[in-house]
């Protein structure tokens, strides 16, 4: 690519309101180029973006870029309620909003020391690898989709140290230091597993978060059952809020005064009333009409009280299998949860979008705040790049079709 001499124009005039997050307007500057640099690098760490750019006079070492954009005392955790307090307003007034709760996989196959790595099995992509797990919520009407939250769980190392502390047990310690070694391990095992936090409880600490903001008082959730719990269902409801999930076919319902599994329901009702399964016409998040075969109704769940539930078929002859989705709203029509589900892709279309476009995967950073500015950086860089004037290029060619999956209401 051609060298960077300077942030542009659409860049500068973006990162404006963020200029008092920073103590220095030197720093500031160095934050903006790695900001260009993950929209426009194709190498997009720190020392790829740091080869293109040109400046007037002395080039600054790259441990100086690298000090200000990751060790310098700005506001770094200040910066996406920053962001959400600028989204808020370009989301308002432009119809049906909806928060997409989800979680990615952030693969880094070289770097083991990468805060928040851990090698294990990737179900994704069906393989072992390293990588960081990253919880996100996005925001997205039908013209945008905004990232506006996401954190790293910290991998679980207590198997780890509970197999350590089996194996290294002695019946008594007669030495005083060996018996203090012995406790200063037990409670650091202790504090770790104290300190772990589940993806499920990452997911209620961000609502939580966002709904004490009250930036988007409109918009309701959508998540799949993989961060689907009771605390955070009774989160949302104690809002004013309605939120739609998936839900597994194992999920136990009241049927005819009979807890059943609702595939088993399902499938009874396609094959002795498939008339039940009403055909509807759903206007999906990219505008896009898609039929579907739907049977809802107001059902009792365990734990959960009364929902409304939603079996969805894409197929008229009802051969396909069905989507479970769960809503508390009871007076929803199946349209509506429906087409709130479909909003539910644009986490999916965040995480992919930002990981080819703007370096959510590229952090060759260790430590823990290292990271965080990255992906929070990366997060920023994506709505910037979203609203950038399009041009002639290849990115054109990407952009609409990763867009387009999110309206989607039957795909990944």
């Amino acid at each position: 690519m051609l060298p960077m001499v300077e942030v542009p124009e659409t860049v500068r005039k973006g990162l404006r309101p963020y200029r008092d997050l920073f103590r220095r307007a030197e720093g500031f500057e160095y934050v903006s180029r790695y900001v260009t640099g993950l929209m426009v690098s194709p190498n997009k760490t720190l020392q790829g973006i740091y080869v293109d750019q040109v400046w007037e006079g002395h080039k600054p070492s790259r441990r100086v870029m690298h000090e200000a954009v990751f060790e310098a005392g700005w506001q770094a955790d200040e910066l996406l309620p920053r962001h959400r307090t600028l989204l808020a307003p370009e989301h308002r007034g432009r119809g049906r909003e909806v928060i997409s709760l989800d979680w990615t996989l952030v693969h880094h196959e070289r770097g083991p020391h990468i805060y928040g790595t851990t090698k294990s099995y990737d179900y994704v992509e069906r393989r072992m690898g390293r990588f960081q797990t990253v919880v996100t919520a996005v925001i997205a009407n039908r013209q945008l989709i905004d990232g506006i939250d996401l954190q790293i769980q910290e991998p679980s190392v207590c198997k780890e140290e509970e197999t350590y502390l089996k194996a290294t047990v002695q019946a008594s310690y007669e030495q005083m230091e060996q018996a203090r070694t012995r406790l200063l391990e037990l409670l650091h095992h202790l504090e770790h597993r104290l300190g772990y936090k589940k993806r499920t409880e990452i997911v209620v600490e961000m609502v939580a978060q966002l709904e004490e903001e009250g930036k988007f008082p409109r918009a309701d959730y959508a998540f799949d059952n993989g961060v689907l719990t009771l605390e955070l269902t009774r989160l949302i409801e104690s809002k004013g809020k309605h939120w739609v999930s998936e839900v597994e076919s194992s999920r136990h319902i009241l049927w005819q005064d009979q807890w059943r599994r609702i595939d088993e329901v399902a499938t009874e009702l396609r094959q002795r009333h498939p008339e039940s399964f009403r055909r509807v016409f759903v206007r999906c998040r990219n505008g896009e009409q898609k039929p579907g075969w739907v049977f809802t109704k107001s059902v009792r769940l365990k734990r959960y009280g009364r929902k409304r539930i939603a079996m969805v078929h894409e197929r008229a002859d009802l051969t396909d299998n069905p989507r479970f989705l769960i809503t508390d709203a009871l007076h929803w029509e199946s349209g509506r949860i429906i087409e709130t589900w479909s909003f539910r892709w644009a986490a999916e279309v965040f995480h992919e979008f930002s990981k080819q476009g703007t370096g959510l995967e590229a952090a060759q950073v260790r430590n823990e705040e290292a990271v965080k500015r990255h992906l929070r950086l990366s997060c920023l860089a994506q709505s910037l790049l979203q609203r950038a004037p399009a041009v002639a290029s290849t990115s054109e060619k990407v952009t609409p079709q990763l867009l387009k999956r999110c309206g989607d209401c039957g795909q990944g």
